[in-house]
């Protein structure tokens, strides 16, 4: 497939006004053709005024106008699925199979959305009829949908280059719930990101819309990022990746003259915690399970299961075996960015140099960015002592936490901070320990797992990929799952309208046929 470089505005491909960059393939360290076109606050200001032009005409659309987008949108992925896999491939590293199962779960994704669409849950519309008679006041017909917040700026990610990039669900999303899309593409993976662009905005000359649906910009350093967010014209903001660069968008959000939302999915260590029948009954197949899982995308996964909690006694020794052997046949594989690489191995060092002990690796590395697997441990008075033991180390790395006893297992699980999920290995016997860590675990991520491993995750109705900060900016919310559209809504009241001039929905007759609240029932 030919790769233009160019930034994509609206209908226009825009050529580069702040230089260009290349794409690295991370496994040859070597520098792949075409250049890609950096642009800035100028380009911004561009895509942040087509998609206000846009925001009134596509936030309006029907219900079925926007599922058959986002159907389209599906069908043009689906379309390009080898070329788009074979390109993220050479940019990231990762198999080409892998990447082309990761194509199918976009399409997918834009396929369940135009469903949510379809069906208008999302809508909340509710009706409370007028009370004439009413008494000591008469009570005015209210009438309440949710509708689009405005304009909505994406952070492509740069672990999962296209599940979670520029045709990821943020933007299945927000273009869902009828916001136009400003999309930041991830400098690590260019070329992929172009392909997926395309298709998005072939949808858009398909399905007639307004060009300034959707957007996608690329740009050197912080500069361009930081001019979306601070654009009065972008009314939320989504992003994937480090606390640090998270936190960065947040305070500059709230410091504009009018603050707006950002929401941010961040850091996690996804603790698994394997209580005493467990460790006794199984405890080498979770300790072997933890690790292939682990292993994942070679670590670098926001759902990597990285810390495991075990008590001293029956079973632990089995279940340390087991977790050594598992990772010392791995092969060292190579890691997203040399950026990346860099930081594993700074991270590693800090576990280190807090008191854990590496107790087995995986094969050398043989290549630049080769990233080889360590697996680590620490008795849990240390883990308690030293916060930095509990930090993401965002690569193929875990840490076995080992306790005394029960109560210094609730005592970590305590000390741990905001998680996207929690994972409890248990047997029948484990009942009552369970039920004490649960309401601690409640109160720090937005998933709990029994029996099973943190990654994968289900996109669906009832899937939460989010979690008390700094798991995220925001816990009452999801980042991955069809409620993942409720981010970029807000409700509109309606008082006292006439029929006629009602939104669709909420007319009397109700001619979409959607549930509706009357009266709250």
């Amino acid at each position: 497939m030919q790769l233009t470089g160019n930034l994509f505005i609206g209908a226009h491909e825009v050529a580069a006004s702040e230089g260009t960059l290349q794409a690295l393939a991370p496994a040859t360290n070597e520098l792949i053709e075409p250049p890609f076109a950096l642009g800035g606050s100028a380009e911004v200001e561009r895509a942040a005024t087509l998609a206000d032009e846009a925001f009134d005409s596509y936030s309006h659309t029907s219900l079925a106008e926007r599922a058959a987008f986002l159907e389209r949108i599906a069908d043009n992925l689906d379309a390009v699925r080898q070329p788009l896999a074979a390109r993220a491939a050479l940019e990231t590293g990762l198999p080409q199979a892998q990447l082309e199962g990761e194509a199918a779960k976009a399409a997918t994704q834009f396929r369940q959305f135009a469903e949510v669409v379809r069906r208008g849950r999302f809508l909340h519309l509710a009706i409370d009829p007028e009370q004439p008679e009413r008494q000591p006041r008469p009570r005015m017909d209210h009438r309440l949908q949710k509708m689009a917040i405005g304009p909505v700026a994406i952070f492509g990610a740069s672990n999962f280059p296209i599940a979670y990039s520029v045709a990821g669900g943020d933007t299945a999303s927000a273009l869902a719930a009828g916001a136009p899309v400003i999309l930041k593409a991830h400098n690590a993976h260019p070329g992929a990101s172009e392909i997926m662009a395309r298709a998005i905005r072939q949808a858009v000359r398909d399905c007639g819309l307004h060009e300034g649906v959707f957007s996608m910009l690329r740009g050197g350093g912080n500069a361009l990022g930081e001019a979306l967010v601070e654009h009065p014209l972008v009314k939320a903001v989504a992003f994937t990746g480090s606390e640090r660069g998270g936190m960065a968008l947040y305070r500059r959000a709230q410091l504009r003259p009018e603050p707006i939302p950002v929401f941010c999915e961040m850091t996690s260590v996804n603790p698994t915690f394997v209580l005493p029948h467990a460790v006794e009954e199984r405890g080498a197949s979770i300790g072997d399970g933890f690790i292939e899982r682990m292993l994942v995308n070679v670590g670098q996964a926001c759902l990597k299961p990285a810390i495991l909690v075990a008590v001293e006694g029956d079973g632990l020794d089995a279940l340390r075996q087991a977790m050594i052997q598992r990772l010392r046949t791995s092969p060292a594989r190579t890691m997203l960015t040399p950026g990346i690489h860099a930081a594993y191995g700074e991270g590693l060092d800090a576990l280190l140099s807090a008191g854990a002990q590496r107790i087995a690796e995986g094969s050398p590395a043989e290549a630049a960015n080769d990233g080889a697997a360590a697996l680590l441990e620490v008795d849990g008075r240390r883990f308690l002592a030293e916060p930095v033991l509990a930090g993401e180390v965002f690569g193929p790395a875990a840490l076995l936490v080992t306790v005394r006893d029960t109560e210094e297992m609730l005592a970590v699980a305590r000390s741990l901070r905001g998680q996207l999920s929690a994972t409890l290995q248990l047997e029948n016997g484990d009942l009552p320990l369970a039920r004490r860590l649960l309401p601690i675990l409640e109160r720090r991520t937005g998933r709990i797992v029994v029996n099973a491993f943190s990654h994968p995750q289900e996109v669906s109705f009832a899937s939460i990929h989010g979690g008390p900060f700094p798991a995220s900016t925001d816990s009452r919310f999801t980042s991955v799952g069809m409620t993942a559209i409720e981010r970029f809504l807000r409700p509109v009241c309606y008082q006292g309208f006439p029929d006629e001039l009602l939104p669709e929905a909420l007319r009397a007759a109700n001619p979409l046929g959607l549930p509706r609240s009357l009266d709250g029932q």
